[in-house]
């Protein structure tokens, strides 16, 4: 039975001042006690991406799996433990046959429609969203709120992963409407490691 944690937190490059600041919350984050772990980096280039997985990759061990948002080719040259996909991306089979079976396979959703289609691939995990309001991305899907995510739940048996405004205020409620895990970008960037113990403890 595949399973995802609770807390799924994604560490997005672009709320780092840099690339030390980065490492550094991704280590607060393994003390916290998460076993997942997603990168994410829309403005680097491939190599400066790949520099930064494979360091991940290093600093965090083999206790984390650690997850690459959009590329297959950096998720297996890092040594990545699976891939994360959108609607924009690669297909979820296209992605599928170039990671192959081994390595988890996740597939943003933002709507029923989307939901039930992804549902049909061989992704390993659902996310859908944003769940809430969010500012991290500059022009986010329309939210589908606590109402959507109790759809997206009728409509997949996959572990569904919701995203999007999520904080340890209404994280609670996320999983009460149906999600198995959550993740979180901007309510970990402040004292990331007594923060994402915060998560666990709310998520238990």
């Amino acid at each position: 039975m595949f399973v995802v944690p609770r807390l799924y937190p994604i560490l997005d490059a672009g709320c780092f001042a840099d690339a030390a600041e980065m490492f550094s919350a991704a280590e607060e984050f393994a003390a916290s006690g998460i076993t997942l772990l997603q990168y994410r980096n829309k403005s680097g280039n491939a190599r400066q991406m790949l520099a930064q997985a494979r360091e991940l990759r290093i600093r965090l061990g083999a206790n984390i799996k650690l997850i690459m948002n959009d590329r297959a080719d950096l998720c297996l040259a890092a040594g990545f433990d699976g891939l994360h996909v959108g609607q924009d991306d690669l297909s979820s089979e296209s992605a599928r046959v170039i990671i192959g079976n081994e390595r988890w396979l996740g597939v943003s959703t933002h709507n029923s429609e989307q939901l039930a289609e992804s549902d049909k691939t061989s992704a390993d995990y659902l996310a859908i969203g944003p769940v809430f309001a969010t500012s991290s991305k500059a022009n986010p899907d329309p939210v589908v709120g606590l109402e959507g995510l109790r759809q997206a739940r009728g409509i997949t048996r996959k572990p569904l992963v919701a995203i999007g405004g999520i904080t340890r205020a209404n994280a609670r409620s996320v999983i009460d409407a149906g999600a198995d895990s959550v993740a979180v970008i901007s309510d970990l960037l402040l004292d990331p490691r007594k923060s994402a113990e915060e998560f666990l403890r709310l998520l238990r």
